[in-house]
């Protein structure tokens, strides 16, 4: 199937709205970023980690903070939450699209340190960061992601990942309940294959791979960025603020 026509509106935030995105130099990042930029006036503040070529912060009615920082514990998570919220005056939205995953490997060879690490970058690190927003937040919203495949047990080869996912799961119910007393609502978004680069980019593989791997959605192709995006900005928006302790599948069917 060939790439959807998509319509010629977006969703839009909240004017000056205060939105930090981890992650945003990935392919959801930069369409979310994108999108966002077709809305209101608001602050975006675009993290990447080590990504040579910034976000894009061209002339325009939005903020854009492009903050470069490795997140590796919660002292780092809080301090990048720290910092955004000041320079915008607070924070309205967090969503958290990094992520990691390994080479590969099957569960039975992987090594303490490997498992360690997926489950640091995939479950702890949200939850570091979503933990210190929550603090700064009067109100608002935070999204996190997941996978559509941790519902199925992962793969043999992206165990860590799957049971991580699975926790971000947990995750935004509970917190959820902490939030609602004081509007914040938490939420997250269960991708099936989005084509944002990151199979190739990670586990190496090739666009003969990614054909494949489309043919096993229901739909006979991958999701968009963008479509992801819009789904994210209307998570944000003012329209879903009834909308709390909820993972929202995007999966074209996959896993039907």
């Amino acid at each position: 199937m060939s790439t959807p026509t998509f319509p010629d509106w977006s969703p839009q935030v909240d004017e000056n709205a205060r939105i930090l995105i981890v992650g945003a130099s990935g392919g959801i990042g930069r369409a979310l970023v994108s999108m966002l930029r077709k809305g209101p006036a608001c602050t975006i503040g675009a993290h990447r980690n080590s990504t040579p070529e910034p976000v894009a912060t061209e002339d325009g009615p939005q903020t854009i903070l492009d903050l470069q920082q490795g997140l590796h514990s919660d002292d780092d998570c809080r301090a990048l939450v720290e910092f955004f919220s000041d320079a915008a005056g607070g924070i309205d939205g967090l969503v958290v699209l990094s992520g990691f995953i390994g080479r590969g490997e099957h569960w039975r060879d992987l090594s303490g340190e490997q498992w360690e690490q997926s489950v640091q970058a995939n479950l702890n690190i949200p939850f570091f960061l979503a933990r210190a927003a929550m603090e700064r937040m009067e109100s608002g919203t935070i999204l996190l992601t997941g996978t559509e495949s941790a519902l199925h047990g992962g793969s043999p080869t992206s165990l860590p990942y799957g049971v991580s996912k699975r926790g971000t799961e947990c995750l935004v119910q509970g917190l959820a309940r902490e939030g609602a007393a004081r509007g914040v609502t938490v939420n997250g978004v269960r991708m099936g294959y989005i084509k944002s680069g990151a199979h190739e980019r990670w586990l190496g593989k090739s666009p003969e791979d990614m054909k494949k791997r489309a043919e096993m959605v229901l739909l006979k192709r991958g999701g968009e960025p963008e479509e992801a995006a819009a789904l994210i900005v209307y998570l944000l928006s003012g329209w879903a603020r009834f909308i709390t302790g909820q993972m929202i599948p995007l999966t074209g069917g996959d896993w039907l």
